[in-house]
């Protein structure tokens, strides 16, 4: 099996040979990609070179994501099985490699695993923006892919060449990794984790080449184009030759108990309980005639929210109560004044009139409620959670 260990480096000049003679004590070979730095002295060429070192180079800077790109279409026309990603600035130990290699020689497949690196987040000078970057960004991988990831922001990885080979990617900064483990997901690439340490410098010695609100934005747009894909069902092509996982679901014709069961217990995190009653109540509230319950069926199977508690809080929006709200308010913007008269005659038989009305108004009340209800059902089945494991805690001790 060949491997290959990749450092994509930016302006990291003080780190990445430090870096580079780690790596290369685990594997014999190393490649560092630099994406146009320019704090690089002139002797860098010659120093990476005595380490036995190869290095591929940017004219000007591209990206995190188009360095790791260079790197698997230069290693994917060498036949190179797996490509190990390990950040420049020092933030993760080489001396985590072993437990790669162990895990890609034992596995022994078709080069169709995807490692990725858990940090150890529990040291106190861990930044608190890290650990709600990756709390949230786990968050959005959950809903596109179904899975539970740990650490969808670890850039220690190990990467399939010739199944990623088949993807066509396009993000080239920071949204890379979060666009290449998404489609290797969708495409049946197997995803293991592993646990490795991390080191932060300090603030005033860190160097950081994330930009929040550009890089932010970036992945936002790719997160709301990844969860349109999903929910619209397009097809996803299949890089690898492994059989798609089937449901677990048992049949609701033989066996309905168990059936009904499976449904109560199917993604009943708080956290997913929470979204479950924020996206049905968003959905329920819009004027989506005739057609609330489907909607929020799909939706729930697609994102793989908990059907029962998003089918059970819709039925707290029925009308007539909240369209005339949403009609009520929708008027008064319209308008400037609020409809005096609710009645049949001006509500059902003028539905055409009101129609929009009804809309405007559901844009407001719908996400405002949806928060509400979603932070109540969390709230309340979190400490239910946890009322629940202290009960266990205290059944095992005694």
């Amino acid at each position: 099996m060949d491997i290959a260990c990749v450092i994509p480096v930016y302006n990291n000049a003080s780190t990445v040979l430090q870096v580079a003679a780690g790596c290369k004590k685990f594997l014999p070979r190393v490649i560092i990609v630099d994406d146009g730095s320019s704090d690089l002295p002139e002797n860098f060429a010659a120093a990476v070179q005595s380490l036995g070192v190869e290095m591929l180079r940017h004219s000007r800077n591209l990206g995190k994501g188009a360095a790791l790109k260079t790197a698997l279409a230069y290693l994917a026309g060498q036949q190179t099985t797996y490509m190990i990603t390990i950040d420049a600035d020092g933030q993760h130990l080489p001396q985590d490699l072993p437990a790669f290699l162990d895990e890609l020689h034992a596995d022994g497949r078709n080069a169709d695993l995807l490692l990725v690196g858990v940090r150890d987040f529990t040291a106190p000078n861990i930044p608190a923006s890290s650990r709600f970057g990756r709390n949230f960004s786990n968050f959005w991988i959950k809903l596109e892919t179904g899975l539970d990831c740990q650490d969808t922001q670890s850039g220690f990885r190990a990467y399939p060449v010739q199944a990623i080979n088949r993807l066509k990617l396009r993000c080239t900064r920071y949204n890379f990794e979060i666009e290449v483990l998404v489609r290797c997901l969708w495409g049946g690439v197997r995803l293991r984790e592993i646990p490795i340490r991390v080191i932060y410098d300090p603030p005033e010695k860190r160097i950081s080449h994330f930009r929040p609100f550009l890089d932010n934005l970036r992945l936002s747009l790719l997160h709301a184009s990844l969860l349109t894909n999903r929910l619209l069902c397009l097809p996803h092509r299949r890089i690898v030759d492994t059989p798609p996982t089937r449901s677990a679901m048992p049949s609701l014709w033989r066996e309905p108990g168990k059936f009904c069961l499976f449904l109560l217990r199917e993604n009943a995190t708080p956290l997913l309980l929470g979204l479950s009653a924020g996206v049905s109540t968003f959905l329920a509230i819009l004027p989506l005639l005739a057609c609330h319950m489907l909607v929020i069926l799909y939706v729930c199977c697609r994102l793989r929210l908990n059907k029962v508690m998003a089918l059970s809080i819709q039925n707290l929006f029925m009308p007539p109560l909240t369209p005339f709200l949403c009609i009520e308010l929708g008027y008064y913007l319209r308008q400037g004044e609020f409809l005096h008269e609710l009645s049949l005659q001006t509500v059902v038989c003028e539905l055409h009139l009101r129609f929009w009305e009804w809309l405007l108004g559901s844009l407001i009340i719908a996400p405002v409620a949806a928060v509400l209800v979603g932070l109540i059902v969390y709230v309340l089945a979190n400490c239910c959670h946890k009322s629940k494991e202290e009960t266990t805690n205290a059944s095992g001790a005694a």
